[in-house]
């Protein structure tokens, strides 16, 4: 019996590069990504050397997801 091994996929998120060092490290590899925490959903630039938090803004309630009803005020 022959077992094999599959690599899968889950979500992938998109990292963008950001200029600039870190301010722990000094290491020029600042990437900028949404980030979800108990604290809610959270944009980042962080250091992906030693993960050092360079700047964290809190996001929407939802992060990535927008409902369709986002917008509308009932009267």
């Amino acid at each position: 019996m022959t077992t094999h091994l599959h690599a899968t996929t889950g979500p992938v998120v998109e990292r963008t590069p950001v200029e600039g060092t870190c301010d722990r490290c000094g290491e020029a590899s600042l990437t900028a990504y949404p980030v979800l925490s108990e604290g809610g959903w959270f944009k980042v630039v962080k250091c992906q050397t030693c993960l050092h938090s360079v700047e964290r803004t809190r996001w929407s309630l939802l992060g990535p997801v927008s409902l369709t009803s986002e917008g509308i005020a009932i009267a």
